[in-house]
């Protein structure tokens, strides 16, 4: 059975991923950096590299999602949780011959394509929107947004040099189908509005993305992928997504919306 790491476990969607695979076949490792009640957790600090390297020393890869997760945490904050977090994972899984390490990038590493001229990282302009790519140059839109393309420069780093297996997850807005509703309402401005309905990724195809990312053979290393659902307005093509790692989106924001 194969064993996977599940950092940040307690957060949105780390909690969506403990429920993506199936039991007789991974066993889930969660971990967080403080105890909840209703997740069953090993406490990991990933700033730490001596006690990341020592709990992960028996999982065969890794999803890493602790870290920083607002668009507006300062730059302090993203230096030390996200990019040297996400190094100390790195290392911990070279020295401990660890498989694969999803790691959870964003769409804030590209952000700034199609942004509101407000510079608002969650808003957008109302024209046409122009189509995003995995390879297109990274376009930050937050000290948020530069810490996760740092960390993606550290992942392809550990894949050319090492030989580590690593998939950089670019995760749209995560949200649950009544959260959706509420940040597209008609009291909601436009723009922000808008980026909901491109940008949505329901609970469902989370799962899947996460499942499928740990798990399908890769053709090359490091992939990098947009993580959004199948939505009519989405302007992150999820193309490479289902050709490289079989992603299988299944919801639809305007669908869920009635549009």
């Amino acid at each position: 059975m194969a064993r996977i790491g599940l950092t940040g476990a307690a957060g949105n969607v780390g909690r969506e991923v403990l429920d993506a695979f199936d039991e007789e076949e991974h066993d889930v490792v969660p971990f967080t950096h403080s105890e909840h009640e209703d997740v069953a957790s090993e406490i990991l600090d990933v700033t730490d590299p001596d006690e990341v390297c020592e709990k992960l020393d028996n999982v065969d890869s890794v999803i890493h999602l602790a870290g920083a997760t607002s668009p507006d945490a300062d730059w302090d904050t993203v230096v030390e949780l996200n990019v040297h977090g996400t190094k100390n994972v790195l290392d911990a899984a070279v020295e401990n011959g660890i498989d694969r390490v999803v790691f959870a990038s964003s769409n804030h590493a590209v952000g700034m394509y199609n942004a509101a001229a407000s510079g608002d990282p969650e808003s957008m302009t109302i024209g046409d929107a122009r189509t995003v790519d995995p390879d297109d140059p990274t376009r930050p839109d937050s000290f948020y947004g530069v810490s996760k393309v740092a960390c993606e420069g550290l992942t392809s780093y550990y894949a050319d040099r090492h030989g580590l297996d690593v998939v950089n997850v670019r995760i749209g807005w995560y949200m649950t189908e009544d959260d959706l509703r509420d940040n597209t309402g008609e009291d909601v401005e436009p723009g922000k509005a808008r980026f909901a309905r491109s940008t949505w990724l329901s609970p469902r195809d989370c799962r899947d993305i996460h499942r499928k990312a740990a798990t399908v053979d890769l053709p090359e290393a490091p992939v990098t992928v947009n993580a959004v659902s199948r939505n009519d307005e989405r302007f992150y093509s999820i193309t490479e997504t289902m050709r490289t790692i079989g992603y299988e989106p299944r919801d639809n924001a305007a669908e869920i919306l009635g549009e």
